[in-house]
């Protein structure tokens, strides 16, 4: 399974958790975001993970010069749009994969679909989609579930690859690998021990379990 811990702010942090087995962190450059990154330190870190870790740029409603720049100046190959990007954004991103971050609440999922309709008829090929929990004038972070019934039957085979993110902590990511079968899951508050700052026991004890379950 794919596993991406969001909101690595240091080196020393980005080295422990790549020794836990997971495959992707997330680097976060939104700036009311509590493990918001500088640039600098981002590319400290991204140079110094290991080759099976991919270091992923998450924005909220950055402008495509910003998210080129800062992605080439860190030597990041992926970004995630985590704002009100319209799929037509995904375009002016040449060179980049992207990861398309939806905030959903219960019935929401037909407005994926008709967002996913548009992507493909502009041609734009996403890497994934990830899937988090809606809360009012919040970007992630809240801790609230994602609705797991919901993308369980409704999740089709021909949309791009689902990360599962919203709420998910180490006491909960068992039952939500098993309810969901996503093909990734995204973590962040979930394991820290104060906002932004990771507790490498929660996260060990997370990865742990959600590889268990996978298996």
């Amino acid at each position: 399974m794919w596993i991406k811990i969001c909101g690595i702010r240091d080196v020393p942090t980005a080295l422990s958790v790549a020794e836990l087995r997971r495959t992707a962190s997330s680097l976060v450059f939104y700036d009311q975001s509590a493990p918001c990154v500088s640039e600098d330190a981002a590319a400290m870190i991204a140079a110094q993970l290991p080759d099976d870790v991919e270091p992923i740029a998450l924005f909220v409603n950055a402008t495509a010069d910003r998210i080129l720049d800062v992605c080439r100046s860190c030597g990041i190959r992926t970004v995630q749009l985590h704002g009100d990007e319209p799929p037509e954004f995904a375009r002016s991103l040449s060179g980049l994969q992207v990861i398309r971050a939806f905030r959903l609440g219960e019935g929401e999922l037909p407005s994926v679909a008709a967002d996913l309709e548009q992507y493909k008829m502009l041609g734009v090929s996403l890497r994934a989609c990830l899937i988090d929990s809606r809360v009012d004038d919040a970007y992630g972070g809240t801790g609230h579930t994602a609705p797991w019934e919901a993308l369980s039957s409704g999740w089709q085979a021909d949309w791009p690859p689902l990360i599962l993110a919203g709420g998910l902590q180490p006491a909960n990511v068992d039952e939500a690998v098993s309810a969901v079968r996503p093909w990734g899951i995204d973590v962040s508050s979930g394991v820290e021990s104060s906002p932004g700052v990771k507790d490498l026991d929660r996260v060990a004890e997370f990865i742990a379990n959600a590889r268990r379950t996978d298996l």
